[in-house]
């Protein structure tokens, strides 16, 4: 019914930047809070950066002041930009957002495929 597409991965050196988008589509009435998720091979998802409907926002440690998120709500997208990046930055990044599907009155969970992100140093 629905489904999260992200893009703008790739690989960088230390110090660039990317910008992350992740595109909503499907029965969508509506989107909640949209998130970044990020992880590496054999460790666990980790929470990167999250939005809410009202535009409060919320960063892990390790990205305040580099990373800034933002949504276009007519768009239905997330983005992400990284900037001043590391390699400890290197990670499949992932968006989720909580949608109220259209076709019925309640709110489901959606996770996107993933795009790769790589910091050379």
């Amino acid at each position: 019914q629905v489904q999260l597409v992200e893009s703008g991965g790739g690989l960088v050196q230390a110090g660039g930047s990317l910008r992350l988008s992740c595109a909503a589509s499907g029965s969508i009435f509506s989107i909640n809070a949209m998130d970044w998720y990020r992880q590496a091979p054999g460790k666990q998802r980790e929470l990167v950066a999250a939005i809410t409907s009202g535009g409060s926002t919320n960063y892990a440690d390790s990205v305040k002041g580099r990373f800034t998120i933002s949504r276009d709500n007519a768009k239905n997208t997330v983005y992400l930009q990284m900037n001043s990046l590391k390699p400890e930055d290197t990670d499949v990044y992932y968006c989720n957002a909580d949608v109220l599907v259209a076709t019925t009155p309640r709110i489901y969970q959606y996770w996107g495929q993933g795009t790769q992100v790589t910091v050379s140093s």
